[in-house]
């Protein structure tokens, strides 16, 4: 991060998005303890921040991101130590978290006994979604704030992740006080949730620490995808969607309709092509993914078809994302 003494402000952007530098970190930690939201990037997207011990500033967030009171947020720490006060931690979830964290990985475990977090952030549920990310400027404000920090996706629920400020202020403008401008998301996808409040480890929702790694660790997996109720962020079945309709799959191009591609080998007949990895890189393709949709989605087009991505590996948390922002024109 640049030092400096005094918080900038880029004259040709909004006015609450600023440099991620030392003082605008301490200046948006400050807004954090004071109840205000403030957006920030982490390793995945970019979070909109709230005082997680704060009923009112978890409203605010609810509120700002138009999200259903019955999903609940992902807190966020800065160490394992401080996540161990809010939730209760077994040696499955120490394991993983030593290997993982800091990363893009989100645990679902038991509320500590004497967890300080609000309830409305677990929304209701006994449970608790708790993170330590891996992005630099996330890690400096969690110090500085000293408290857990509820952060979902600086997004208006159900729209395209935010992988860069301007995201954020597009979609949220004054709503949050702060935005804290440290350039595109590296990961790009939101974070794998892993669920162990039970006895059987479950995959709640898939992301850059891919199911194969997370076995290696502790054994089989189960998977849900929301059927049984939402327990954790990003079980919704329609979610991650442009106003563009989309599609899965790219045969008989319709009329004005862009393509979202992966990979050397293009369909002919759309007006717009942006290509997520013409390598075919799994990486690179989810490091693109939303940044590819929002500007398609600024396009003009009729419509987004999406060309196929690989379901293994990374690839799987792609297809999850694209399912979702599908769901509601699943003709291929």
């Amino acid at each position: 991060m640049a030092k400096s003494s005094k918080t900038s402000r880029t004259q040709d952007k909004p006015a609450n998005v600023v440099p991620a530098v030392d003082a605008a970190i301490l200046e948006a930690a400050d807004r954090l303890r004071d109840g205000a939201l403030v957006a920030f990037p982490t390793e995945t997207v970019y979070g909109l921040g709230g005082d997680a011990t704060d009923d009112r500033a978890v409203a605010a967030i609810f509120e700002a991101k138009g999200r259903p009171s019955f999903n609940p947020l992902i807190v966020h720490l800065p160490l394992l130590e401080k996540a161990e006060a809010v939730a209760a931690f077994d040696d499955r979830a120490r394991s993983v978290a030593a290997k993982f964290w800091p990363g893009p990985l989100t645990l679902v475990l038991p509320r500590a006994p004497d967890c300080p977090v609000s309830l409305l952030a677990s929304a209701g549920l006994e449970t608790i979604a708790v993170r330590v990310p891996g992005h630099p400027v996330a890690h400096a404000l969690l110090n500085a704030a000293d408290r857990p920090i509820a952060a979902p996706s600086a997004n208006r629920s159900g729209a395209v992740s935010p992988t860069r400020a301007e995201h954020v202020a597009d979609d949220l403008g004054d709503a949050v006080a702060m935005i804290l401008d440290g350039g595109a998301c590296p990961v790009g996808i939101e974070s794998t949730v892993l669920d162990l409040s039970g006895e059987t480890p479950t995959l709640l929702r898939p992301g850059a620490v891919t199911a194969e790694a997370i076995e290696a660790e502790i054994g089989s997996l189960k998977t849900e995808d929301g059927a049984e109720g939402v327990r954790a962020p990003g079980q919704l079945e329609s979610h991650y969607a442009p106003k563009t309709p989309l599609r899965l799959g790219c045969a008989n191009p319709r009329p004005g309709e862009a393509l979202l591609a992966f990979g050397p080998d293009l369909p002919s007949g759309f007006a717009t092509i942006l290509n997520l990895s013409e390598a075919g890189d799994l990486t690179e393709a989810a490091a693109n993914l939303f940044a590819h949709l929002h500007a398609l989605d600024a396009a003009g087009a009729s419509g987004i078809a999406t060309m196929a991505v690989p379901e293994d590996g990374l690839g799987r948390a792609i297809n999850d994302r694209l399912r979702r922002a599908a769901a509601h024109d699943r003709e291929i």
